[in-house]
């Protein structure tokens, strides 16, 4: 279970970073983001927010319109969440995942922008709304908004 959670919120993690990138909220959230890696560490909170910024360049230097840099800097974000877990002890562990769930819950990027949607084998876990179309089904527990629209299928040509 704790993997998971840890899976989940590493990716939650890396998915935030990159829709907070280039908007009002990027400066406060970088720096968040930089000080719970840093968790004390002026050099390594450094070192995060020189690669936070490399993130931020790249997202705004792309003109990839079928989100293949928006995916590989999620990618790249989530694996930067999960090793620095993975190098804390059980007690800092505990703590960092609270921490990490705190900092995740605060970014407010602008209404109708979902941030964190984490999809695993127990479904999809979202803090923001949910925003389904056609035909698509939206259950579970909801803390927000959830928006269905189903387009109708066209009519059916008159017969004559």
């Amino acid at each position: 279970m704790l993997e998971e959670t840890i899976t989940v919120l590493a990716a939650a993690g890396g998915t935030a970073v990159v829709q907070a990138a280039g908007t009002d909220a990027w400066t406060s959230f970088r720096q968040a983001v930089a000080s719970w890696f840093g968790r004390g560490d002026a050099g390594r909170e450094q070192d995060v927010l020189e690669r936070l910024v490399r993130t931020d360049t790249a997202l705004a230097a792309t003109s990839d319109t079928n989100g293949t840099e928006r995916l590989r800097q999620e990618a790249l974000w989530q694996g930067r969440f999960e090793a620095r877990f993975e190098a804390m002890d059980e007690a800092d562990r505990q703590a960092a995942l609270a921490d990490l769930r705190t900092l995740l819950s605060t970014l407010t990027i602008s209404p109708g922008v979902v941030v964190g949607p984490v999809a695993g084998a127990g479904g999809v876990a979202v803090t923001g709304g949910i925003h389904a179309k056609d035909q698509a089904i939206a259950a579970g527990v909801f803390h927000g908004e959830v928006h269905h629209t189903v387009n109708p299928p066209p009519p059916a040509p008159t017969q004559g």
